[in-house]
């Protein structure tokens, strides 16, 4: 009810800004959800579009659980698309290039979950240092040893026969969409019907008290970090393995920059549940397919359409978020 209330809250509040900037909320609304689910193709559009980001989103769920705020799969993400053309260019494979994704993205992970465990940095700080040396350590991989020698523009691409198939021909949608559902579902069922899972938000609840019942609080951080990052570097995978045209990785890495950070907001408007992220994934997935028709339809101009967006996830953030806070809080007075 809540989640209902917020996302009518976002949408007239945005309706506002729209008619005081002189456009119609009706024709505007109307373009995005034609845009998003009009058609064949805005329906994939939508489910592609939501694919990188409900993983990312995964990424921060799990450690929000664990009492921990990661926002490290920024980073992450970019080192699991990497993997994924160096190891698919390599073996030809589709399933080796899914591996290279999360073997790079748990690789990464570990610095900030070794930090946070033995040298007691926080999460926050070590993560956002870490997402710019992997942007810079990523633009020069992808500038190098990744360039193509016959288009400046992008990477080399993610050879035919490892790429992922499409759900529906002539569009976006890949099985990656398919391989992110069954990620939220394991990541559900880890956390609510295994052991490791429930020492997880044990210890994301009380620390001491789950100490107190045999539960290793540092243990539980470092797999918090580990699994998150398995699911962003996933997320690079699935994005340069089953989008087209390029099945590359494009010029300043603009077609894989942001999912991580987009993923904060997924994960928090799903309540940092990973049933809740196929859902709210969807929805960012919808703001993010419309957003074109939005501008072709209603002519909103996309600074506009930004701002609209941006009215909407906050509003439906804010229930998340006072959760999280006020789980934080709750750990910091232990």
């Amino acid at each position: 009810m809540e989640s209902i209330i917020a996302v009518t809250i976002g949408v007239l509040v945005g309706a506002i800004v729209l008619a005081f900037s002189g456009y119609s909320p009706l024709e505007a609304y109307k373009a995005l959800l034609d845009g998003a689910l009009g058609s064949k193709y805005g329906i994939a559009l939508t489910l592609s579009s939501a694919t990188p980001i409900m993983l990312t989103g995964l990424t921060f769920a799990i450690s929000a659980r664990t009492g921990i705020f990661n926002i490290g799969a920024e980073g992450t993400v970019y080192f699991g698309a990497i993997a994924a053309i160096a190891f698919t260019a390599a073996f030809a494979n589709p399933l080796m290039g899914l591996l290279g994704g999360i073997l790079f993205g748990a690789a990464w992970s570990l610095p900030a979950a070794f930090l946070k465990v033995y040298r007691g940095v926080h999460e926050v700080i070590s993560t956002i240092m870490l997402n710019w040396i992997a942007f810079f350590g990523a633009l020069y991989i992808v500038l190098g040893p990744l360039a193509n020698p016959n288009d400046p523009n992008k990477t080399i691409s993610v050879p035919e026969s490892a790429r992922l198939g499409l759900i529906l021909k002539e569009t976006d949608l890949s099985w990656g969409f398919v391989i992110a559902v069954i990620a939220a579902l394991l990541s559900y069922y880890l956390l609510w019907h295994t052991v490791l899972g429930y020492g997880m938000r044990a210890s994301g609840y009380n620390e001491r008290a789950s100490k107190y019942g045999g539960i290793n609080p540092k243990l539980a951080i470092i797999w918090s970090f580990v699994i998150g990052g398995i699911m962003s570097g996933l997320a690079g995978a699935v994005e340069v393995m089953g989008r087209p045209p390029s099945y590359a990785i494009s010029q300043g890495m603009a077609n894989i920059h942001g999912y991580g950070f987009d993923g904060i907001g997924v994960s928090l408007v799903g309540r940092n549940h990973p049933l809740g992220i196929i859902l709210s994934g969807i929805f960012f997935g919808m703001l993010k397919a419309g957003a074109t028709s939005m501008q072709i339809e209603a002519g909103v101009p996309l600074e506009m359409v930004k701002v609209v967006q941006g009215i909407i996830v906050v509003a439906v953030a804010v229930p998340g978020l006072w959760d999280l806070v006020k789980n934080l809080f709750r750990r910091g007075r232990q």
